[in-house]
C-alpha cells in the first residue's frame, strides 16, 4: 500500500491487490469475504502493539455482514499527525502538527487543527495547585477600580491563571504569530502517521512501513479499544475547540 488513498480503499475492498480499482456494480466491490482476508493483510505483522485476538475481533467488527464498517476519505475522525522541525529564537525545535482535511466549496483541503510543541506548552500550564489557589483577583475588585490588576502581569508566568476556568490556549495562534514575528521559520518535515476513529468502539494508527516483502507500505501499526469517553477526549486533543 504506497498510497494512503489505496489503504483506505483496500480497508474497503475497493480494489484488488495489483490496484485495480472496484466500482459499485462490480461483483468484487466490498465484497465481504475478500475484505476479510484484505483486513488481514493491512496489519504490520511485526507490530508489538497489536494482539492477534484484538486483530480477530477487529476484522470481525468492520466486516460483520448486518452492519459492515467502511472507511470515509473525507469523512470525519481522521488526523494526520506530521513530526516538523523548527528555528527557534536560531535553536532547532521538534514541532508536531495535527492535520484534518476540511471541505472548500467542491473540494477538500487540509488545515491545520492543533500544535504540539514542548516549549509552549511550557508557557501555558496550568498545574501548579497552590499557585491557583494564590492567583486570584478579589470579587470586590470593581469597587476599587481594579487598581490590582497589575498582579496579572507582575509575574507573567502566572498570567494565565487569572484567566477563565474554560480557557485553553491556541498552540496555532501561537506558532503563527511567531512565524509572523520571524521568531520562528520551518526547516523541515519528519515521519507521518494517521489517527483513525472512524470505527466506533476502536482506535488505530496508520504509519509507513518501509521494508522488504509484501508487508510493507501504510499498515495498521497500532490498534486499542476505547470507550465513548476516551474518543471525545483524543479527539479533543487533535481538534480542540
Amino acid at each position: 500500500t504506497k498510497q494512503v488513498n489505496q489503504f483506505f480503499r483496500r480497508f474497503n475492498n475497493e480494489e484488488d491487490r495489483c490496484g485495480n480499482r472496484y466500482y459499485p456494480g462490480d461483483s468484487l466491490y466490498r465484497d465481504n469475504a475478500f475484505r476479510k482476508v484484505y483486513l488481514k493483510m493491512l496489519f504490520d505483522q511485526e507490530s508489538s502493539f497489536i494482539q492477534n485476538s484484538q486483530k480477530e475481533e477487529f476484522i470481525a467488527d468492520v466486516s460483520n455482514v448486518d452492519n459492515p464498517v467502511f472507511l470515509d476519505f473525507h469523512g470525519n475522525d481522521w488526523f494526520a499527525e506530521l513530526a516538523t522541525t523548527f528555528k527557534y529564537y536560531r535553536k532547532k525545535e521538534n514541532l508536531i502538527l495535527f492535520l484534518q482535511l476540511e471541505q472548500e466549496r467542491l473540494g477538500h483541503k487540509w488545515v491545520i487543527t492543533n500544535v504540539y510543541f514542548d516549549q509552549f506548552l511550557k508557557n501555558f500550564n496550568k498545574g501548579d495547585k497552590e499557585e491557583i489557589n494564590k492567583k486570584f483577583l478579589h470579587p470586590m475588585s470593581h469597587e476599587l477600580d481594579f487598581m490590582n490588576i497589575h498582579k496579572v502581569f507582575d509575574n507573567p508566568r502566572y498570567a494565565e491563571y487569572y484567566a477563565s476556568n474554560t480557557y485553553k490556549p491556541d498552540y496555532r495562534t501561537l506558532l503563527f504569530y511567531e512565524v509572523k514575528q520571524g521568531n520562528m521559520s520551518f526547516e523541515d518535515i519528519g515521519p507521518l502517521k494517521f489517527h483513525f476513529f472512524q470505527v466506533d468502539g476502536w482506535y488505530f494508527e496508520v504509519s509507513y512501513i518501509n521494508r522488504a516483502g509484501g508487508n510493507s507500505g501504510w499498515l495498521i501499526t497500532k490498534l486499542y479499544t476505547i470507550s465513548e469517553k476516551e474518543k471525545k477526549a483524543l479527539i479533543q486533543f487533535y481538534l480542540p475547540e
